[in-house]
């Protein structure tokens, strides 16, 4: 039954790829294509499909981090983008601009790897130090260390004069993917492959170091793995595309909702729930306001900002 209902929710993202693949200003349709329009193939292969794969991969990448993270924090109101680590990864990506602005994307992609992991380490380290009475308060302590690397580089991107390019890579938008200015986003993916490789791994993580450690589990190794796969993953879409938020908070919980907290059952449903959402979001901004765009980090910020207010009215309830 289950499989049943995994095929019915691929063939739902099939119709929203598909559905993605012809809206926009450009004239793409199923006529224009038979006719040959030598315009309409250009924008077909050059924009429509990069931009198709592009929002699948990092919209599965973002999900899968956010579960993995919500395991190493044991909170499900923890993702990167509440944790600290976009932010990290965004003051990476000003870093290498503002010293070496003339080197390769994936030189780009390591530095911001190499802050978003030290990001992700303190926050972690942070939770360890603190008394946590609520679970409320680990995405709050997120929040407030990712404010404070946020007020840092937005300071130093105006000290020198790069505040419009911070935000236009910052934003989550989607529009100006091509070929040949998403392929970093493969890496995304082959991670999220990996991690599902070690799913059980991650599962048992999540169950606390003693208990890990009692099953014979090195507790560090695997946690520094589940770190280098958020990190990487983070630091190659903010790269590509900028900031997506929220993706990692809205999807595992959904999917845990019915799938439980094992990550061999849940993770496949989490990459497609995960590229459905981001995918069901652009299609969204591009129609809204056609034919102008809302980025897709707009859309995801005031989905995700709704939802987790459920989730805390929802924990608050069941106290009660």
């Amino acid at each position: 039954m289950l499989s049943f209902k995994f095929f019915l929710a691929l063939l739902f993202l099939v119709v929203l790829a598909v559905t993605s693949l012809f809206v926009g200003v450009s004239d793409v349709s199923l006529a224009t294509l038979w006719s040959g329009d030598r315009t309409a193939m250009l924008v077909l292969f050059e924009s429509r499909i990069p931009r198709l794969l592009a929002l699948i991969f990092a919209g599965a990448g973002m999900a899968v981090s956010g579960t993995i993270m919500q395991m190493l924090a044991r909170n499900r109101f923890v993702e990167p983008s509440t944790a600290g680590t976009v932010e990290w990864a965004s003051l990476g990506m000003l870093f290498i601009l503002l010293l070496a602005p003339g080197l390769p994307v994936y030189v780009r992609m390591l530095v911001s790897t190499g802050f978003a992991l030290a990001g992700t380490a303190i926050f972690l380290l942070v939770l360890r130090k603190i008394p946590l009475r609520s679970p409320l308060m680990v995405p709050l302590i997120g929040i407030m260390l990712g404010g404070v690397v946020d007020a840092g580089t937005t300071f130093f991107a105006y000290r020198y004069d790069m505040l419009q390019s911070l935000a236009s890579w910052t934003t989550g938008d989607f529009s100006a993917v091509l070929r040949g200015r998403y392929e970093l986003l493969w890496v995304s993916l082959f991670l999220t492959l990996l991690a599902y490789v070690a799913a059980d791994r991650f599962t048992v993580i999540g169950m606390g170091e003693e208990f890990a450690t009692n099953l014979g589990l090195n507790y560090r190794r695997v946690t520094a793995f589940g770190l280098v796969i958020i990190s990487v993953v983070t630091a190659c879409v903010v790269v590509t595309v900028g900031m997506v938020p929220f993706v990692g908070l809205i999807v595992p919980n959904i999917v845990s909702m019915v799938t439980g907290d094992s990550l061999r059952k849940s993770l496949p449903w989490v990459a497609l729930c995960g590229s459905g959402l981001v995918l069901a979001c652009d299609i969204v901004g591009r129609v809204v306001i056609a034919p102008f765009e809302i980025p897709v980090g707009t859309v995801l910020g005031a989905v995700g900002s709704a939802f987790f207010l459920y989730l805390v009215l929802r924990r608050q309830a069941g106290v009660a």
